[in-house]
């Protein structure tokens, strides 16, 4: 048991016993009813010394672990609380408290769609009540990035619940490429979420590749308890390694890309570089730099990158900058005149 976990143990025994005033209570007295709460605890002797008691009793005392517990020692002897309806376990919480409480609350409250979330939500439920107890005007300043409207996002955990149970399913499905949608089998691996979207891991079938599907382009999901579950070691990390996003080349070797970043974007891809394998090559005189990703080129990164606009350039290897070329000349192409027209006709 970690000595935090030992010193809680030890804080909560010496408050009840200080809580019972119809009994007086030496050091000795409380040195052993922590040795036994700690003993019930652990199974085995804890030995504990006069020194450990005397310092957690002034650590209560002081506002290090914010309880402030106002034991005081009567006849030279015994210990007790002055205020004898004081309890650590009912301390009032501070500003700082609830704020913290308050964004934990909110954040945790975005996976409601989880069943593992269930146990918490009766907790998560007494911690608002709580809260707004305490302090009703508080108001969040953590918001994370999410969007309630995406469709498909009321199969998370159903699709949970069948990877954890080694279930294979039925979906129907149809992606933006498709005019027709089509039914499959699938054997859910994980689930993954990129860029505010959520993904399902998987394959149709042993002998196939990794295959991921947007939760948003399914339509409905069965089941086939008749099928066995396709058993698989698959690791994600090792998997997506070499690549942005979700998008995985089946194929494709990882690559050296190497790329200019202007001196306005340099301390942002500094700071939170484009992938693990970034390394910085060199620092221009203009505060431009120069970084190489080790990464396979799939749509995402190409995505990642072109939102740069002007503020990045490819610089190697030669396909890829000639393709990021062919793209943007099309993207200029788009704001000709006559297209234009064309396009407001």
């Amino acid at each position: 048991m970690s000595q935090n976990k030992n010193a809680l143990i030890r804080y909560k025994t010496i408050d009840k016993c200080l809580q019972n005033k119809y009994r007086q209570w030496t050091l000795e007295d409380l040195i052993e009813e922590c040795s036994e709460a700690l003993f019930e605890y652990e199974g085995r002797e804890n030995p504990i010394s006069k020194r450990t008691i005397q310092m957690d009793i002034q650590l209560m005392r002081s506002e290090k672990l914010g309880y402030n517990a106002p034991i005081v020692v009567y006849d030279k002897k015994y210990y007790k609380y002055e205020d004898e309806d004081f309890t650590i376990t009912d301390i009032p919480l501070t500003e700082t408290d609830i704020n913290v409480l308050t964004e934990t609350v909110s954040m945790l409250k975005q996976f409601k769609d989880f069943s593992l979330f269930n146990d918490v939500s009766d907790i998560l439920q007494r911690l608002e009540d709580k809260i707004y107890a305490e302090k009703s005007h508080t108001k969040p300043v953590i918001y994370l990035d999410k969007n309630e409207n995406l469709k498909g996002l009321h199969y998370l955990d159903e699709i949970y619940q069948a990877i954890i149970k080694k279930m294979v399913l039925i979906i129907t499905y149809k992606s933006f490429k498709s005019r027709e949608e089509t039914k499959f089998h699938f054997h859910p691996f994980i689930l993954k979420e990129f860029n505010n979207r959520w993904f399902l891991v998987g394959k149709k079938k042993d002998g196939q590749p990794i295959t991921n599907l947007a939760l948003d382009r399914i339509i409905s999901i069965d089941y086939d308890f008749n099928l066995a579950y396709l058993e698989e070691d698959f690791d994600a990390d090792s998997y997506y390694k070499d690549i942005i996003g979700v998008t995985v080349n089946s194929g494709l070797q990882p690559r050296r890309i190497e790329l200019w970043i202007d001196a306005a974007n340099a301390p942002y891809v500094i700071t939170k570089p484009l992938h693990p394998s970034q390394r910085l090559i060199k620092e221009n005189e203009d505060q431009s730099i120069i970084v190489h990703l080790f990464i396979s080129p799939n749509y995402e990164m190409e995505r990642l990158l072109l939102g740069f606009g002007d503020s990045i350039e490819i610089l190697r290897p030669e396909n890829l900058r000639n393709r990021m070329k062919k793209i943007l000349q099309r993207a200029i192409s788009r704001y000709d005149p006559e297209n234009t027209i064309k396009n407001n006709s």
